[in-house]
C-alpha cells in the first residue's frame, strides 16, 4: 500500500553521517555499533501533531527487508544517534528495533522515510509493524521525505 501526501513541501530529511544516496558509515551496520544514526526533519507542515519513521530495503533478495519502525515522535525532536524517540514496532527480525544494513552480497538501497501526521497514533502496538503502521497512517499524512544510504559489505 502506497502513502501518498497532499501536494506541497516535501519534509527534508538529513543524516550528519551520510548524504542522500552516499554510503552509510559502518558504524551504523551489522559490522559496526549497529546503532541508528542521528537524523533531522525539516519543513515539517505547522500542524503536524508526530512523526512516524519506516527504514527499509527494497534490494533484499527475499523482498523488501523492514530494518526500523517507529511512530509517535515528537515534531520538534530530532532522531539522536542510538536512540528511539518514538514507539518502535517490529522489523523484519521480529524485533522491536532498529537493525542496520547488513546485505549478504552486493550494494543495497536504504530509505528512511518520514511521514509528518496530523495525529498520534495511540492505537498501535509495539507487536505492529511495517503494515500495521501503512494502514494506521491513512489519510493522517501531512507530508513526507526520504533519505537513502547505500552499503555494501
Amino acid at each position: 500500500m502506497a502513502i501518498t501526501s497532499p501536494a506541497g513541501k516535501p519534509l527534508i530529511v538529513k543524516s550528519p553521517a551520510f548524504a542522500n544516496n552516499e554510503r552509510i558509515p559502518a558504524k551504523y551496520t551489522c559490522k559496526g555499533d549497529n546503532v541508528n544514526p542521528s537524523l533531522t526533519i525539516d519543513d515539517i507542515p505547522a500542524n503536524t501533531q508526530s512523526l512516524a519513521l519506516i527504514m527499509d530495503d527494497p534490494d533484499a533478495p527475499s523482498g523488501t527487508y523492514v530494518h526500523w519502525v517507529m511512530w509517535n515522535i515528537p515534531v520538534s525532536t530530532p532522531i539522536g544517534e542510538n536512540s528511539a524517540p518514538g514507539t518502535q514496532g517490529r522489523n523484519s527480525r521480529d524485533e522491536s528495533k532498529y537493525t542496520g544494513p547488513c546485505p549478504p552480497s552486493g550494494t543495497h538501497r536504504y530509505f528512511f522515510k518520514v511521514y509528518a501526521l496530523d495525529t498520534r497514533l495511540n492505537n498501535l502496538g509495539t507487536n505492529s509493524g511495517k503494515q500495521d503502521l501503512l494502514n494506521a497512517m491513512q489519510g493522517h499524512v501531512l507530508a513526507s521525505g526520504e533519505l537513502v544510504g547505500l552499503y555494501g559489505k
